[in-house]
Protein backbone atom coordinates (compact mmCIF):
# COMPACT_ATOMS: atom_id res chain seq x y z
CA UNK A 1 0.00 0.00 0.00
CA UNK A 2 0.94 3.39 -0.69
CA UNK A 3 0.94 6.72 1.53
CA UNK A 4 0.19 8.22 -1.92
CA UNK A 5 -3.43 6.86 -2.28
CA UNK A 6 -6.33 8.08 -1.07
CA UNK A 7 -8.45 6.84 1.60
CA UNK A 8 -11.45 5.69 -1.03
CA UNK A 9 -8.72 3.86 -2.71
CA UNK A 10 -7.22 2.14 0.03
CA UNK A 11 -10.78 0.85 0.94
CA UNK A 12 -11.43 -0.08 -2.20
CA UNK A 13 -8.41 -2.01 -2.53
CA UNK A 14 -9.44 -3.77 0.31
CA UNK A 15 -12.86 -4.51 -0.85
CA UNK A 16 -11.22 -6.27 -4.00
CA UNK A 17 -8.34 -8.23 -1.85
CA UNK A 18 -11.12 -9.20 0.38
CA UNK A 19 -13.36 -10.12 -2.65
CA UNK A 20 -10.54 -11.79 -3.71
CA UNK A 21 -9.81 -14.16 -0.94
CA UNK A 22 -13.78 -15.56 -1.04
CA UNK A 23 -13.40 -16.49 -4.64
CA UNK A 24 -10.06 -17.92 -4.44
CA UNK A 25 -11.39 -20.06 -1.43
CA UNK A 26 -14.66 -21.26 -3.26
CA UNK A 27 -12.12 -22.07 -6.04
CA UNK A 28 -11.31 -25.49 -3.81
CA UNK A 29 -14.94 -26.25 -4.06
CA UNK A 30 -17.18 -28.56 -6.60
CA UNK A 31 -17.23 -25.96 -9.98
CA UNK A 32 -21.31 -26.02 -9.82
CA UNK A 33 -21.70 -24.23 -6.12
CA UNK A 34 -18.66 -22.19 -6.70
CA UNK A 35 -20.04 -18.87 -7.37
CA UNK A 36 -22.99 -19.16 -5.24
CA UNK A 37 -20.88 -19.92 -2.36
CA UNK A 38 -18.86 -16.65 -3.14
CA UNK A 39 -22.83 -14.40 -3.35
CA UNK A 40 -23.59 -16.14 -0.40
CA UNK A 41 -20.85 -15.13 1.80
CA UNK A 42 -20.86 -12.06 0.69
CA UNK A 43 -24.45 -11.68 1.13
CA UNK A 44 -24.44 -12.51 4.48
CA UNK A 45 -21.32 -10.78 5.68
CA UNK A 46 -20.82 -7.98 3.99
CA UNK A 47 -22.89 -4.32 5.27
CA UNK A 48 -24.73 -2.47 2.74
CA UNK A 49 -21.89 0.23 2.39
CA UNK A 50 -19.24 -2.62 1.49
CA UNK A 51 -22.10 -3.87 -1.25
CA UNK A 52 -22.37 -0.76 -2.74
CA UNK A 53 -18.66 -0.09 -2.98
CA UNK A 54 -18.19 -3.65 -4.80
CA UNK A 55 -20.86 -2.64 -7.15
CA UNK A 56 -19.85 1.40 -8.02
CA UNK A 57 -15.93 -0.70 -8.70
CA UNK A 58 -17.99 -3.35 -10.56
CA UNK A 59 -20.33 -1.13 -12.69
CA UNK A 60 -17.06 0.81 -13.29
CA UNK A 61 -15.22 -2.63 -15.00
CA UNK A 62 -14.30 -4.07 -11.92
CA UNK A 63 -10.42 -4.13 -12.25
CA UNK A 64 -8.69 -6.76 -10.26
CA UNK A 65 -11.47 -8.75 -9.27
CA UNK A 66 -11.09 -12.62 -10.08
CA UNK A 67 -13.87 -14.09 -12.88
CA UNK A 68 -15.43 -15.78 -10.01
CA UNK A 69 -15.89 -12.85 -7.79
CA UNK A 70 -17.88 -11.52 -11.17
CA UNK A 71 -19.59 -14.57 -12.13
CA UNK A 72 -21.08 -14.63 -8.87
CA UNK A 73 -21.90 -11.07 -8.38
CA UNK A 74 -24.94 -11.84 -10.39
CA UNK A 75 -25.90 -13.20 -6.87
CA UNK A 76 -25.06 -10.63 -4.52
CA UNK A 77 -27.89 -8.47 -3.92
CA UNK A 78 -27.45 -4.99 -4.43
CA UNK A 79 -27.76 -2.41 -1.76
CA UNK A 80 -31.04 -0.81 -2.75
CA UNK A 81 -32.37 -4.20 -3.15
CA UNK A 82 -35.41 -5.35 -1.23
CA UNK A 83 -34.02 -6.40 2.25
CA UNK A 84 -34.29 -10.40 1.91
CA UNK A 85 -32.96 -10.75 -1.47
CA UNK A 86 -30.18 -12.51 -3.02
CA UNK A 87 -28.66 -16.05 -2.63
CA UNK A 88 -28.28 -17.55 1.16
CA UNK A 89 -30.36 -14.87 2.91
CA UNK A 90 -34.11 -13.57 3.99
CA UNK A 91 -36.23 -16.26 2.66
CA UNK A 92 -33.91 -18.37 1.23
CA UNK A 93 -31.75 -18.90 4.73
CA UNK A 94 -34.97 -18.72 6.71
CA UNK A 95 -36.38 -22.17 4.82
CA UNK A 96 -33.25 -24.00 5.14
CA UNK A 97 -31.29 -26.32 3.09
CA UNK A 98 -32.53 -29.83 1.85
CA UNK A 99 -31.86 -32.03 4.60
CA UNK A 100 -31.85 -30.04 7.49
CA UNK A 101 -29.45 -27.80 7.07
CA UNK A 102 -29.09 -23.99 7.69
CA UNK A 103 -30.78 -21.49 10.79
CA UNK A 104 -33.87 -22.41 10.09
CA UNK A 105 -32.71 -25.80 11.72
CA UNK A 106 -30.31 -24.00 14.17
CA UNK A 107 -27.15 -24.08 12.30
CA UNK A 108 -25.01 -21.02 13.11
CA UNK A 109 -24.37 -18.20 10.26
CA UNK A 110 -21.18 -17.88 11.00
CA UNK A 111 -20.35 -21.55 9.99
CA UNK A 112 -18.84 -21.80 6.63
CA UNK A 113 -20.94 -20.67 3.37
CA UNK A 114 -20.36 -23.56 1.21
CA UNK A 115 -23.67 -24.46 -0.76
CA UNK A 116 -25.07 -27.97 0.43
CA UNK A 117 -24.80 -29.55 -2.76
CA UNK A 118 -21.03 -29.33 -1.93
CA UNK A 119 -21.09 -32.19 0.78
Amino acid sequence: MSHDQSPEQLVLDKLVRMANQIATFFLSQPEKVRAEGVATHINKFWEPRMRRQFFEHLDNGGAGLLPLVIEASVLIRRPEAKVGSGVGVGQDAAEGAPGGKGPAEGESLSEPSIPESAA
